[in-house]
């Protein structure tokens, strides 16, 4: 896949992630563009792979490139980033049960890069629709129980 071909798949993604669920995250946009499986980031998640670029299936330029065609994405249509705690699931006999385990992304843990593929893409405007939705649920709800 070329820089041109790329940087079309990952506006093409981000935006459809956009349009449905308010939130671009690089991990959905490795997975939708086929990069990363679902069992794959199944077996990070549950802290068998050691860092998520191990399973990626694609080198780490064009993942760097990824990233920042994700933050052009973002910034090209207001989206607020948001860094998230990807922690690992299940439970760990040997850890504090209260202390979560962080995943790492990459290889070095460099926290630039880790906090690149932390951080979610988020629509205001998507974040206004979903509370406008609530609150017309609540006035519906209190309407009917006057009634």
């Amino acid at each position: 896949m070329n820089d041109k071909e790329l940087h079309a798949k990952v506006h093409s993604v981000s935006y459809n992630l956009m349009e449905a669920t308010g939130i671009v995250t690089p991990v959905d946009v490795l997975m939708k563009i086929g990069i990363l499986s679902k069992s794959d980031y199944e077996n990070w998640r549950n802290g068998k792979v050691p860092y998520l670029e191990k399973v990626c299936k694609i080198n780490l330029s064009k993942l760097q490139k990824i990233n920042r065609e994700i933050q052009a994405f973002a910034k090209k249509n207001d989206l607020k980033p948001s860094w998230t705690f990807y922690k690992q699931w299940g439970k760990n006999k040997k850890v504090n049960k209260d202390k979560a385990i962080q995943l790492r992304f990459s290889q070095n843990g460099i926290e630039s890069i880790e906090r690149e593929y932390a951080t979610h893409y988020i629509s205001p405007k998507k974040v206004d629709e979903a509370k406008m939705r609530c609150l017309l649920k609540k006035v519906n709800k209190e309407t009917l129980i006057e009634n």
